[in-house]
């Protein structure tokens, strides 16, 4: 996209998400629900598909340009962008890497205009960050696969069109060669979704368990065609959605830092606006330069994915780093804004709750330590 054009849809995101998403936060907080004219209005906006290629409907963004578009969605509560996040991201990206031709002009449009939201069906009740542990079973049966298992906290479940599904393929053998991913309807026979999860934060962002019993899907919908080729996918989209994510962080402690000064600025103590107390000061310059080193490091990751310079340490450190400074940000917010940061209605306590899902989902920052540092073996190694 051309610098001018990226600049004008950037600086229409910022008005919408500010005048528009951000006086709805308390509402969507208290109800769970992001209002339907949101909805439609993110449709219009392109958001549904602005990391989609534009031959195939979407903006096209290229992950440098993807990152700087969700830090400006991070201003406000996650849920508005996690409407959107999985069709850009890793449900969309399982058919952008993953995918046949004929699958991606198929599909990929129905996710870039909103006529579709999409699920990533990877986590299992014993299969989190490590795939290769899963136990949904895909059996062939003729010219169909035969699905069976349960998926746990997948995100938009409730209102997804269509499911991801991972499942193993092969009892035997290597993750690498013995899981398959599959497009199957939500509607589809067999296919039952649980109770709407209750959880910390995030609500609006709907999510809950997906029961597969006995589901028959023809083999077309298995993603590329090609047997045991799910893992290597679900790695990929992974890498991109850790980048989306951290960006995703930046932009929350962005916002954060602006709570959090502008409170300091505004509340007195003894006269003296509490922005002047130097243990006070310590905090802000701490946050300001936590969202800043996060960002510098999420922007030049993303331009050397752009490149295919790094495509896996750069985003494991940059998704391990940012949702890791966004929880230490949020915390010196409630800790600024005193007992008023404790209270519900307070914008730094909905955040707090809210930042404390980024070190968890997308793969654990215990996971991105596994995957740094086994890159940096592999380098030194080589």
């Amino acid at each position: 996209m051309e610098a001018d054009e990226l600049s004008t849809v950037l600086k229409e995101v910022r008005r919408f998400v500010r005048q528009e998403v951000v006086p709805l936060e308390e509402s969507i907080d208290e109800n769970d629900e992001i209002p339907a004219g949101v909805v439609e209005a993110a449709k219009r906006m392109g958001l549904f598909g602005f990391a989609i290629p534009s031959q195939y409907g979407g903006l096209g963004l290229s992950m440098h340009e993807e990152a700087q578009l969700v830090m400006e969605l991070g201003w406000t509560t996650p849920a508005f962008r996690s409407l959107f996040g999985t069709n850009n991201g890793i449900a969309g990206h399982t058919l952008l890497e993953g995918g046949t031709e004929q699958q991606r002009e198929t599909y990929l449009p129905k996710l870039a205009s909103g006529e579709w939201i999409a699920s990533f069906g990877l986590t299992e009740p014993e299969a989190g960050s490590d795939p290769g542990s899963l136990t949904t079973r895909a059996e062939r049966d003729g010219d169909h696969w035969v699905v069976n298992g349960v998926k746990r906290y997948i995100t938009n479940a409730p209102v997804a069109e269509v499911i991801m599904v991972f499942a193993r393929t092969s009892p035997t053998g290597p993750p690498s060669r013995s899981v398959s991913v599959f497009l199957v309807p939500r509607l589809a026979p067999g296919v039952s979704i649980g109770p709407k999860d209750r959880k910390m934060g995030q609500a609006g962002a709907w999510c809950g368990d997906v029961i597969l019993e006995d589901v028959r899907v023809p083999h077309e919908a298995m993603i590329g065609g090609e047997e045991g080729a799910g893992y290597v996918t679900a790695m990929r989209a992974l890498a991109h959605g850790r980048l989306h994510i951290a960006a995703l962080c930046v932009g929350m402690a962005e916002r954060l830092v602006h709570e959090s000064l502008s409170y300091a600025l505004a509340r007195q103590q003894g006269g003296t606006p509490i922005a002047e107390f130097q243990l006070v000061q310590a905090m802000l310059a701490d946050s300001k330069t936590d969202t800043m080193a996060a960002r510098a490091l999420v922007l030049d990751a993303a331009r050397r994915f752009d490149d295919g310079v790094d495509v896996r340490l750069g985003p494991a450190a940059s998704k391990y780093f940012a949702s890791e400074a966004v929880g230490r940000v949020a915390d010196r917010a409630v800790q600024i804004h005193g007992g008023a940061g404790y209270m519900r209605g307070i914008a730094v306590e909905r955040l707090y709750r809210d930042a404390r899902l980024f070190r968890i989902y997308e793969g654990t920052s215990q996971i991105q330590q596994l995957v740094i540092a086994g890159q940096m073996i592999r380098a030194a190694r080589s």
